[in-house]
């Protein structure tokens, strides 16, 4: 059997498709953790070994209160990022979500905004879930545009939360409601 004949298609959007990690998308997922820019994005300041990086992989698509998809380009299958729902709550019916694009040359070509709508179709529509938050901090203006076109608002800020590179900045935190989304779409 082919390797193309194995890929999981989860979801599947226009640009992209996003599908479960495999042992194979290690060295990608390293890659990205140590790249400058979605570090400053993602207020990343550990460090972590290879090995380290593969045990957080095999527990996080253990974890059943968390769901891990690479975000793939239909166009060539290279994977370009990932993006997660965390901490599931089911009482609730809340979870958290968040996005990483692996390279700035991937940013602004609609992969993050395209992969965040087909992740909130599926928590929504399909995990039954009502609400789903996030944070961001104040100097991602580009994710802030993104979550607001996508119909998330702006609820609180915890100022000067993260420190990095050398000063405080703000961790904006915004949610959505399934009926807000629902409307919006």
């Amino acid at each position: 059997m082919s390797e193309e004949s194995t890929v999981i298609k989860l979801l599947e959007g226009e640009r992209v498709y996003l599908r479960p990690p495999e042992k194979r998308d290690l060295g990608l997922f390293y890659q990205s953790f140590y790249n400058p820019m979605v570090r400053r994005l993602t207020g990343t300041y550990r460090v972590m070994s290879m090995d380290a990086m593969g045990s957080w992989l095999e527990r996080v698509t253990h974890d059943e209160s968390r769901l891990l998809l690479c975000i793939v380009d239909r166009e060539n299958d290279r994977v370009v990022g990932d993006v997660e729902l965390l901490e599931m709550d089911p009482v609730n019916r809340s979870a958290h979500i968040r996005i990483a694009l692996r390279d700035e040359k991937e940013f602004g070509k609609g992969y993050g905004t395209e992969a965040m709508g087909l992740m909130l179709d599926h928590g929504f529509g399909c995990l039954n879930l009502h609400r789903i938050e996030l944070e961001v901090f104040d100097y991602n203006h580009r994710a802030i545009r993104t979550y607001e076109k996508l119909g998330f608002r702006r609820e609180g800020v915890r100022r000067e939360a993260l420190f990095y590179e050398g000063a405080y900045h703000d961790v904006i935190q915004m949610g959505l409601l399934a009926r807000e989304y629902r409307k919006k779409k």
